[in-house]
């Protein structure tokens, strides 16, 4: 994304701030005194307005650590106040800077943003009771290979091993085994070296999150001059945008293997999105009708609306006869994924220490994705695989069949609204209405919401569905992860460039809610155009309640989380009846994209749809494709 449009961005956003107040929501004592209104301070888009100003020699520690994120192209930070030095500089360079209400959302904010668009983006927080809350969406972030940046202010090193300040100094032990690459600064002079270390690692092999902690002693050293900073070259001679070719040989035998495959299929999974490799795979599948399905953090890297998709077609998983894995870097144990034993198995994958790590294979690539399926384009013979290709429709056309049975099931609940039923609805306003099918950016987050909600969502083009819980299954960063998205639709971002400005919707469960709803404001405060939809089933995703232990899964029945949304500078929609859902979900998209603020629909169903002997109830999941949760 180009400065100027980061600029129109940025004065859009303080334009439309400034138009007039969010919500309009009365305050509770209003009977007390004047009435009064949600707005925003005047500050926001004045600030907003600023032109950036990067800094020169003589710089103080924070500055050349910025320096480095905009020469090397950071894409965005979500922080929280605190470690004020850094992320005060990073803002001064004119990186889009967010600024939310927990680090552990902000957290899932940029790993949102970064699973929809591909690039970097940097998290802060501060000393220990913000760092530490970051740790679970942290812990998502590698589970998910996302090249995300952690930064944390820590005490000064002259104040180790004592107990001054809210701080132990132990940061890096407590993200061991949760990242790819962690540094306490000690040295000043070796700012940009460690600088240097932590992009490479994001900007190379496998990705994973980068953790680093800035002591006072090097944030607010000043640095005269470059020369009192050691390793200070030019970004592109302290690493390399090469990338691993594949051994021609073992190309030749995957073609073969291909050749001689009746049934053969692609797992496209995180490397493919990665590394931009789309166009490539779709290449490879049609010219030699190879089915494709996907797996990862983000889907739409191969379309649902190929008629090679089999990521909707899961009863024909069990028929590949030959089972590809291409950037499947979080691998599935024998027998997790629905595939046959007797298949063969190949893995494409950038690290060769990897390959064969929980399934064993039949044959092993060491390879960029995207070189590989180049490669593969050439070497593989035009083929036509008609009972495969038919085998995959009718394998389609029967899940669809089942998604109908379980809607007009849903359809005679009258006295609450079952998740069906917004499945199936959301499905036809965002793919069957008015909107364009590829438009709409969906963050796919809750739990048994997320049961029905995954069978009829769909993605049609690149970093379209951000999967949330993708291995880890945090507990509910899911409007983090909504911010983040917004924020990469907002900007135009990589592939969401063509969708620049549109509403996105995120997904979430009532008990999820509790751990960042109250991004709400934050989405508001930076006019976030998000449809927020809230599945309220008075109680925690735990199919049966039952005897003395069953007050510790319940909540309040009824609750209003619509109001909450008002109260933060949003808007709010109550649903409790089928036929409440499409009109509110219209409003909801149409305020949301007119007037540049969040709206929440609070959607009431009831703990009795997950238990047994309720149709439809609690269902399954089938991995890899659609439905996938955790994969």
């Amino acid at each position: 994304m180009s400065n100027a449009s980061r600029r129109n961005f940025l004065t859009r956003a303080g334009a439309l701030a400034a138009a007039g107040a969010v919500g309009a929501v009365k305050s509770a004592s209003a009977a007390a005194g004047p009435e009064r209104t949600i707005k925003l301070p005047d500050a926001i888009p004045t600030a907003l307005g600023m032109p950036a100003k990067p800094a020169a020699f003589p710089m103080r520690g924070g500055q050349v650590f910025a320096k480095v994120c905009k020469d090397e192209g950071l894409a965005a930070l979500f922080c929280c106040p605190g470690n004020y030095d850094v992320i005060n500089s990073i803002c001064d360079e004119g990186i889009p800077c967010y600024g939310g209400r927990t680090e552990g959302a902000m957290c899932a904010a940029a790993d949102g943003f970064i699973r929809v668009t591909g690039e970097i983006a940097a998290t802060s927080g501060t000393e220990g009771p913000g760092f530490t809350n970051m740790i679970m969406n942290i812990a998502a972030a590698n589970a998910a290979r996302t090249p995300l940046l952690v930064l944390a202010s820590n005490k000064r090193i002259s104040e180790d091993d004592t107990e001054m300040g809210i701080q132990t100094a132990f940061q890096q032990p407590t993200t061991e085994g949760m990242r790819k690459y962690g540094k306490r600064l000690i040295d000043p002079a070796r700012l940009y070296e460690y600088s240097s270390y932590a992009f490479r690692a994001l900007k190379t092999g496998v990705p994973r999150p980068v953790h680093l902690d800035f002591p006072g002693e090097v944030y607010g050293k000043t640095f005269k001059d470059s020369s009192e900073l050691k390793f200070y070259y030019d970004t592109a001679r302290v690493h390399t945008d090469a990338k691993p070719h594949p051994d021609p040989k073992r190309i030749e035998r995957l073609a073969t293997m291909i050749q001689k495959s009746q049934r053969p299929i692609i797992v496209a999974s995180t490397g493919v999105f990665y590394s931009r490799a789309w166009d490539a795979l779709k290449k490879v599948a049609e010219k030699a009708d190879i089915a494709v399905v996907e797996s990862g953090c983000s889907r739409g890297h191969f379309s649902d609306a190929h008629r090679l998709s089999a990521s909707t077609s899961p009863s024909a998983l069990h028929s590949a006869d030959l089972v590809i894995f291409v950037g499947q870097y979080c691998m599935p144990n024998v027998g997790e994924y629905a595939f046959s034993a007797d298949a063969q198995y190949v893995r494409i994958d950038p690290d060769a220490g990897d390959i064969g790590r929980n399934m064993p294979i039949d044959l092993g690539i060491v390879s960029c994705e995207k070189a590989a399926l180049e490669a593969l384009s050439f070497a593989i013979g035009s083929q036509r695989r008609e009972a495969w290709v038919a085998e995959l429709a009718a394998a389609r056309e029967k899940f669809e069949g089942e998604n109908d049975t379980y809607y007009k099931t849903a359809l005679g609940y009258t006295d609450a609204i079952h998740p069906a039923v917004m499945a199936r609805q959301l499905s036809d306003f965002l793919y069957r209405g008015d909107l364009a099918k590829e438009q709409t950016t969906v963050v796919a987050g809750g739990y048994g919401i997320a049961r029905y909600m995954r069978r009829f969502l769909r993605a049609y083009r690149p970093g379209q569905l951000c999967n949330g819980a993708y291995q880890y299954g945090a507990i509910g960063p899911d409007l983090g992860y909504s911010f983040g998205v917004a924020a990469a639709v907002q900007m135009g971002v990589g592939p969401q460039a063509a969708y620049k400005g549109h509403p996105i919707v995120g997904i979430t469960g009532d008990a999820g809610f509790a751990y960042s709803g109250m991004e709400l404001e934050t989405m508001a405060k930076y006019r976030m155009p998000v449809v927020m939809i809230v599945y309220n089933n008075n109680a925690w995703g735990i199919p049966n309640y039952a005897g003395k232990a069953a007050h510790m899964y319940l909540f309040q029945e009824n609750l209003r989380y619509d109001k909450m949304a008002e109260a933060l500078g949003g808007r709010g929609e109550y649903v409790t009846q089928p036929e409440e859902f499409m009109p509110a979900l219209k409003r909801a998209y149409q305020i949301a994209a007119k007037d540049r603020v969040p709206v929440l629909i609070n959607c009431q169903g009831k703990k009795e749809f997950w238990q047994r002997g309720n149709s439809p109830g609690f269902l399954g999941k089938t991995e890899p494709g659609c439905m996938a949760y955790d994969h």
